[in-house]
Protein backbone atom coordinates (compact mmCIF):
# COMPACT_ATOMS: atom_id res chain seq x y z
CA UNK A 1 0.00 0.00 0.00
CA UNK A 2 0.65 3.91 -0.46
CA UNK A 3 -0.01 6.33 1.53
CA UNK A 4 0.32 10.02 -0.42
CA UNK A 5 0.85 12.46 2.37
CA UNK A 6 1.16 16.28 3.35
CA UNK A 7 3.73 16.66 6.05
CA UNK A 8 1.27 18.06 9.30
CA UNK A 9 -1.96 17.91 7.22
CA UNK A 10 -4.78 15.42 7.56
CA UNK A 11 -3.02 12.64 6.53
CA UNK A 12 -1.22 12.30 9.80
CA UNK A 13 -3.99 10.69 11.18
CA UNK A 14 -3.82 7.53 8.43
CA UNK A 15 -0.41 7.37 9.12
CA UNK A 16 -0.92 7.17 12.81
CA UNK A 17 -2.84 4.30 12.34
CA UNK A 18 -1.13 2.48 9.80
CA UNK A 19 1.94 2.49 11.89
CA UNK A 20 -0.23 1.90 15.11
CA UNK A 21 -1.38 -1.47 13.41
CA UNK A 22 2.33 -2.05 11.61
CA UNK A 23 1.41 -2.34 8.21
CA UNK A 24 3.80 -2.51 5.86
CA UNK A 25 3.18 0.12 3.61
CA UNK A 26 5.19 3.55 1.37
CA UNK A 27 4.94 7.11 2.19
CA UNK A 28 4.24 9.39 -1.12
CA UNK A 29 4.66 13.00 -0.30
CA UNK A 30 2.52 15.39 -2.07
CA UNK A 31 3.08 18.97 -2.94
CA UNK A 32 -0.36 19.87 -3.59
CA UNK A 33 0.68 23.57 -4.37
CA UNK A 34 2.55 22.56 -7.02
CA UNK A 35 0.18 19.38 -7.93
CA UNK A 36 3.12 17.05 -8.45
CA UNK A 37 4.40 14.08 -5.79
CA UNK A 38 7.79 13.90 -4.63
CA UNK A 39 8.05 11.56 -7.91
CA UNK A 40 7.01 14.20 -10.28
CA UNK A 41 3.95 12.59 -10.82
CA UNK A 42 0.94 14.93 -11.40
CA UNK A 43 -1.07 14.44 -8.57
CA UNK A 44 -4.43 15.20 -10.15
CA UNK A 45 -3.83 12.42 -12.61
CA UNK A 46 -3.77 10.23 -9.24
CA UNK A 47 -6.45 12.06 -7.42
CA UNK A 48 -8.42 13.94 -9.15
CA UNK A 49 -9.93 15.28 -5.77
CA UNK A 50 -6.54 17.43 -4.98
CA UNK A 51 -6.48 16.45 -1.72
CA UNK A 52 -4.74 13.91 0.95
CA UNK A 53 -4.70 11.46 2.28
CA UNK A 54 -4.95 8.75 -0.29
CA UNK A 55 -4.54 5.07 0.08
CA UNK A 56 -3.37 3.32 -3.37
CA UNK A 57 -3.40 -0.38 -3.44
CA UNK A 58 -1.35 -2.59 -5.48
CA UNK A 59 -4.12 -2.96 -8.05
CA UNK A 60 -4.14 0.88 -8.04
CA UNK A 61 -7.41 0.95 -6.55
CA UNK A 62 -7.44 4.68 -4.41
CA UNK A 63 -9.65 5.19 -1.25
CA UNK A 64 -9.67 8.91 -0.30
CA UNK A 65 -10.91 10.57 3.14
CA UNK A 66 -9.70 10.39 6.89
CA UNK A 67 -12.85 8.19 8.03
CA UNK A 68 -12.95 6.14 5.23
CA UNK A 69 -9.06 5.42 5.22
CA UNK A 70 -8.84 4.96 8.97
CA UNK A 71 -12.08 2.78 9.22
CA UNK A 72 -10.75 0.86 6.07
CA UNK A 73 -7.30 -0.19 7.85
CA UNK A 74 -8.28 -0.61 11.61
CA UNK A 75 -11.06 -3.07 10.56
CA UNK A 76 -8.05 -5.26 8.76
CA UNK A 77 -6.31 -5.29 12.21
CA UNK A 78 -9.33 -5.75 14.88
CA UNK A 79 -6.49 -6.77 17.32
CA UNK A 80 -5.61 -3.39 17.44
CA UNK A 81 -8.13 -2.07 18.58
CA UNK A 82 -8.54 1.37 17.05
CA UNK A 83 -12.20 0.84 15.74
CA UNK A 84 -14.26 -1.60 17.97
CA UNK A 85 -16.16 -4.25 16.28
CA UNK A 86 -19.71 -3.96 14.04
CA UNK A 87 -22.73 -3.96 15.96
CA UNK A 88 -20.78 -2.32 19.29
CA UNK A 89 -21.94 0.70 20.43
CA UNK A 90 -18.66 2.03 21.43
CA UNK A 91 -17.71 1.43 17.55
CA UNK A 92 -20.75 3.93 16.40
CA UNK A 93 -19.01 6.18 19.31
CA UNK A 94 -16.11 6.15 17.42
CA UNK A 95 -17.52 6.89 13.91
CA UNK A 96 -19.80 9.69 16.00
CA UNK A 97 -16.08 11.43 16.63
CA UNK A 98 -14.81 10.78 13.04
CA UNK A 99 -18.13 12.41 11.62
CA UNK A 100 -18.17 15.05 14.12
CA UNK A 101 -14.56 15.85 13.90
CA UNK A 102 -14.75 16.25 9.97
CA UNK A 103 -17.99 18.07 9.70
CA UNK A 104 -17.57 20.80 12.75
CA UNK A 105 -14.23 20.93 12.93
CA UNK A 106 -12.03 20.05 10.30
CA UNK A 107 -13.71 21.85 7.64
CA UNK A 108 -13.60 25.29 9.40
CA UNK A 109 -10.19 25.16 9.51
CA UNK A 110 -9.70 25.78 5.75
CA UNK A 111 -10.53 28.97 5.20
CA UNK A 112 -8.20 29.55 7.96
CA UNK A 113 -5.22 29.27 5.85
CA UNK A 114 -6.17 30.91 2.80
CA UNK A 115 -5.24 34.81 2.05
CA UNK A 116 -8.50 35.25 0.47
CA UNK A 117 -10.52 34.73 3.05
CA UNK A 118 -11.96 38.22 4.77
CA UNK A 119 -10.64 38.40 8.08
CA UNK A 120 -13.87 38.96 9.85
CA UNK A 121 -14.79 35.50 8.01
CA UNK A 122 -11.78 34.16 9.67
CA UNK A 123 -12.58 35.82 13.46
CA UNK A 124 -15.68 34.20 13.25
CA UNK A 125 -14.22 30.62 12.67
CA UNK A 126 -11.70 31.00 15.39
CA UNK A 127 -14.11 32.10 17.79
CA UNK A 128 -16.37 28.94 16.62
CA UNK A 129 -13.66 26.48 16.69
CA UNK A 130 -12.58 28.40 19.87
CA UNK A 131 -16.10 27.08 21.54
CA UNK A 132 -15.68 23.37 19.93
CA UNK A 133 -12.30 22.74 21.43
CA UNK A 134 -13.18 23.70 25.00
CA UNK A 135 -16.23 21.26 24.65
CA UNK A 136 -13.64 19.13 23.72
CA UNK A 137 -11.46 19.80 26.27
CA UNK A 138 -14.66 19.81 28.97
CA UNK A 139 -14.89 16.06 27.92
CA UNK A 140 -11.91 14.40 28.14
CA UNK A 141 -11.81 15.90 31.46
CA UNK A 142 -9.72 13.66 33.28
CA UNK A 143 -9.92 10.98 31.09
CA UNK A 144 -6.93 9.46 28.70
CA UNK A 145 -8.11 9.32 25.75
CA UNK A 146 -11.50 10.56 23.69
CA UNK A 147 -13.41 7.83 24.35
CA UNK A 148 -12.21 6.56 28.24
CA UNK A 149 -9.34 4.08 28.83
CA UNK A 150 -8.76 2.97 24.93
CA UNK A 151 -6.64 4.84 21.85
CA UNK A 152 -8.95 5.06 18.93
CA UNK A 153 -9.26 6.42 15.39
CA UNK A 154 -10.73 9.59 17.30
CA UNK A 155 -7.44 10.24 19.05
CA UNK A 156 -5.43 9.59 15.71
CA UNK A 157 -8.06 12.22 14.20
CA UNK A 158 -8.11 14.80 16.58
CA UNK A 159 -4.38 14.99 16.86
CA UNK A 160 -3.45 16.91 13.48
CA UNK A 161 -6.56 19.14 14.01
CA UNK A 162 -4.89 20.44 17.42
CA UNK A 163 -2.14 20.78 15.69
CA UNK A 164 -3.40 23.34 13.85
CA UNK A 165 -5.48 25.06 16.50
CA UNK A 166 -2.05 25.18 18.44
CA UNK A 167 -0.52 26.72 15.47
CA UNK A 168 -3.31 29.55 14.91
CA UNK A 169 -3.08 30.01 18.56
CA UNK A 170 -6.50 28.74 18.89
CA UNK A 171 -8.08 27.81 22.15
CA UNK A 172 -4.81 28.58 24.29
CA UNK A 173 -7.37 28.75 27.85
CA UNK A 174 -9.80 26.10 29.00
CA UNK A 175 -8.10 23.32 27.44
CA UNK A 176 -5.89 22.07 30.31
CA UNK A 177 -7.11 18.34 29.33
CA UNK A 178 -6.86 18.87 25.63
CA UNK A 179 -2.82 19.70 25.79
CA UNK A 180 -2.04 16.96 28.79
CA UNK A 181 -3.74 14.53 26.05
CA UNK A 182 -1.81 15.97 23.20
CA UNK A 183 1.35 15.46 25.37
CA UNK A 184 0.25 11.67 25.55
CA UNK A 185 -0.34 10.83 22.32
CA UNK A 186 3.03 12.33 21.36
CA UNK A 187 4.60 10.14 24.13
CA UNK A 188 3.18 7.17 21.81
CA UNK A 189 6.48 5.63 19.64
CA UNK A 190 4.26 5.27 16.67
CA UNK A 191 3.17 9.06 16.66
CA UNK A 192 7.00 9.52 17.27
CA UNK A 193 7.93 7.65 14.34
CA UNK A 194 5.28 9.77 12.46
CA UNK A 195 6.95 12.94 13.56
CA UNK A 196 9.94 11.85 12.25
CA UNK A 197 9.02 10.67 8.80
CA UNK A 198 7.18 13.40 8.30
CA UNK A 199 9.83 15.72 9.24
CA UNK A 200 7.82 17.51 11.35
CA UNK A 201 8.42 18.91 15.25
CA UNK A 202 5.93 18.09 18.37
CA UNK A 203 3.66 20.81 19.39
CA UNK A 204 6.45 22.26 22.16
CA UNK A 205 9.12 20.58 24.04
CA UNK A 206 9.03 20.28 27.76
CA UNK A 207 5.69 22.74 28.30
CA UNK A 208 3.51 20.07 26.44
CA UNK A 209 4.45 17.31 28.96
CA UNK A 210 1.87 16.97 31.76
CA UNK A 211 2.10 18.80 34.88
Amino acid sequence: MKLFYKPGACSVAPHIVMRECDFDFTLVRVDTATGVTERGEPWLEINPRGQVPALMFDDGTLLTEVAAITQYLADLKPDRQLLAEAGSLTRYQTLEWLSYLSSEIHKRFAPLFRKEAADAYKSLLKLQLNQRFIDISNQLGDKPWLQGSRFTLADCYLYPIWRWATALKIAREETDALQAWAARVEARPTVQAVLQAEGIEPLTGDERRPQ
